[in-house]
């Protein structure tokens, strides 16, 4: 008896039982996705602001490789996103996927803290993008589950806010740990595995797989854009040149230290920026909500216009401080509502496959966006990889304000 009680409790764990707890307001698996994100950016943002500066100055790399291992790393590892969302979608798993994906990379950080040439640093990126390949679409799907319409921006919001307040602790452990280890690059890797292992921990005890109806292999989702309609397709190609604009953050971080922000108050300038972004994603989610989704994005396409033509042009350090803080903002304003947003404009049957497109074609725009910003630094100056940028984003926002339009106007005839 007490042996078949023991299965069925095991059986349980990480289901959801329909006795969803609200955790200031929020469902379950919302808020414990929350302090998944949390945990492991502040263990890769202990290390992001680094990277670019442990290749510059340790390995002695050029711009134009640091932007090719950035946009090689993300695009690359970004096919996987669509895979693991349809197969998510296919299977009805979420949970699981997610901790590999957050196991992998974790285990990625030795990999870095070893490496002697920029060619094993890549090696790390990739695997570490390779992990949140694997993860993103069946963690964004399992937070839209998890929601009802209404709370869609007030969910996501929460979500990038609290990865943001990682990003936030993790530059900041990142500066304590270089004062005390004199500048000491590697050892911060490898404390970075601490945090990650605790974000893998929360999902295997906490969150809750989404009881699912068994599909036959007929009805079980198939790789295809078919089932989405006109608004999702339109949506995700501006989403995409978008992202052909907005190189890697190495770019920010480099244009910094290059107007003479010393390399080792770079990650306070990164804290700040990230304290920015966590406090606007939870206003900006609350808004979007309340004044509409669109209407928010359109305001952080338009802003990054403007703050990237601002780091073209900017000399000083108190420029910078300003730019990074408008940075925060733009990324309150667009990171967790575009994912909203996407969530009230795709079938229930497909939302890890529709998340999945989604950050498939905008992480497979950061190659050449990081490729081109790398060689326009190199071949024709630094402001000119932020020009670039700001092209790109005043195009998006003239599409995108089309896009509304179409919108409306067809909302109006029907």
């Amino acid at each position: 008896m007490g042996k078949e009680i023991g299965r069925e409790v095991g059986n349980e764990i990480g289901k959801d039982t329909g006795k969803d707890r609200k955790y200031f307001g929020l469902s379950h698996n919302v808020f414990f996705a929350g302090l998944v994100s949390l945990f492991m950016d502040v263990s890769s943002e202990m290390i992001y602001p680094l990277v670019p500066l442990f290749l510059a100055n340790v390995l002695g790399v050029n711009k134009s490789v640091i932007g090719l291992i950035e946009g090689v790393a993300e695009s690359t590892a970004s096919l996987l996103k669509v895979f693991s969302g349809w197969f998510s979608d296919r299977v009805g798993n979420r949970k699981w996927l997610m901790a590999v994906g957050y196991g992998i990379s974790t285990v990625s950080r030795p990999m870095l803290a070893l490496a002697a040439n920029w060619h094993t640093v890549m090696g790390y990126r990739f695997i570490d993008r390779f992990g949140k390949g694997i993860r993103t679409s069946p963690r964004d799907a399992i937070i839209a589950e998890s929601t009802d319409k209404d709370h869609l921006g007030r969910a996501f919001g929460f979500h990038r806010s609290m990865d943001t307040v990682g990003a936030v602790i993790g530059p900041a452990l990142a500066f304590l740990f270089l004062a005390m280890l004199a500048n000491d690059y590697r050892k911060v890797f490898w404390i970075s595995i601490i945090p990650g292992a605790i974000a893998v921990l929360i999902i295997v005890l906490f969150i809750r797989e989404k009881t699912k109806v068994n599909k036959s292999s007929a009805e079980r989702p198939k790789l295809t854009l078919k089932h989405f309609d006109w608004k999702f397709k339109y949506f995700v190609f501006i989403a995409a040149l978008f992202a052909l604009g907005n190189s890697s953050d190495v770019f920010l971080i480099l244009r910094a230290q290059q107007t003479g922000i010393p390399a080792h108050i770079i990650p306070v300038v990164y804290l700040m920026f990230n304290v920015v972004y966590s406090i606007s994603g939870v206003i900006a989610g609350a808004s979007a909500d309340k004044y509409g989704k669109k209407r928010i994005i359109l305001l952080g396409f338009v802003l990054f216009a403007f703050l990237y033509y601002g780091f073209a042009i900017a000399s000083e350090p108190k420029t910078i401080w300003i730019l990074f803080s408008l940075y925060g903002i733009f990324m309150g304003l667009t990171e967790g509502v575009q994912k909203a947003f996407l969530a009230t404009i795709i079938p229930a049957d497909f939302k890890a496959t529709a998340f999945g497109v989604y950050n498939t074609a905008v992480g497979l725009a950061m190659l050449p966006a990081s490729l081109v910003g790398g060689w326009l630094w190199d071949h024709v100056s630094p402001s000119a990889t932020f020009y670039y940028g700001s092209a790109t984003a005043a195009a998006s926002s003239i599409l995108f304000i089309v896009f509304i339009a179409v919108i409306r106007r067809k909302n109006e005839t029907q």
